[in-house]
């Protein structure tokens, strides 16, 4: 991963070398399409695996999303051939313990524990387990689950060195991803009820 960015790309995690150039392709697509990229990654040896991770921009990521995003940027990749080899094209959600690769993503998940690897050492070192304690417009705060011995338990890390940064999968992130999810997809269903002119049914209590 590295820093550099593309037009129209928000991520503060973002790819290097054959992945950013896959990534430069089909950012925009996304975009057009409603989707926001989470991560580009081309995979394995002898098998290559192209894994393409999107979502809306309210999180939700349905199978027939997947399988849309996949027919869209599939014609751009063979016009562009950023590949030289045959590979297989994945299309996917970022899953519930997801890469966080927006500042927004550290934001809305404060609470919560994450693994975080730095690209230059911060208090000495570059890997990191922790809660994200806060996420301020230029940094995060991370308490250490796992205290070093005479390292500080909390660290203050600016967004620009995080190399790469996921979440630790555990029963709170379950129920909070299952939180969010049923949510999402309530304002999702009311937003197409809006649009195809219904209204949405609204329960009361005799």
């Amino acid at each position: 991963m590295t820093a550099t960015a593309g037009i129209g790309d928000d991520r503060i995690v973002r790819e290097s070398g054959i992945d950013a150039r896959v990534a430069a392709i089909v950012e925009p697509i996304l975009r057009g399409m409603g989707f926001r990229l989470v991560r580009a990654r081309l995979s394995g040896q002898s098998g290559l695996t192209l894994q393409i991770m999107a979502e809306r921009e309210d999180g939700t990521m349905t199978v027939e999303d997947c399988e849309e995003v996949s027919r869209a940027i599939s014609p751009a990749l063979d016009v562009e051939d950023p590949i030289d080899k045959a590979y297989h094209l994945e299309v996917s959600s970022p899953g519930i313990d997801r890469p966080l690769v927006r500042k927004a993503d550290f934001s809305s998940h404060v609470g919560h524990e994450v693994k975080i690897e730095t690209s230059t050492l911060v208090a000495d070192r570059k890997r990191f387990r922790g809660r994200i304690a806060e996420a301020g417009p230029d940094e995060i705060v991370l308490d250490s689950s796992r205290p070093v011995y005479g390292a500080e338990p909390s660290v203050r890390i600016p967004y620009g060195l995080i190399f790469e940064a996921r979440l630790v999968l555990t029963d709170d992130l379950v129920r909070d991803a299952l939180s969010r999810d049923n949510k999402a997809r309530k304002e999702a269903r009311k937003r197409r009820a809006a649009t195809d002119g219904e209204s949405p049914q609204v329960r009361t209590d005799e």
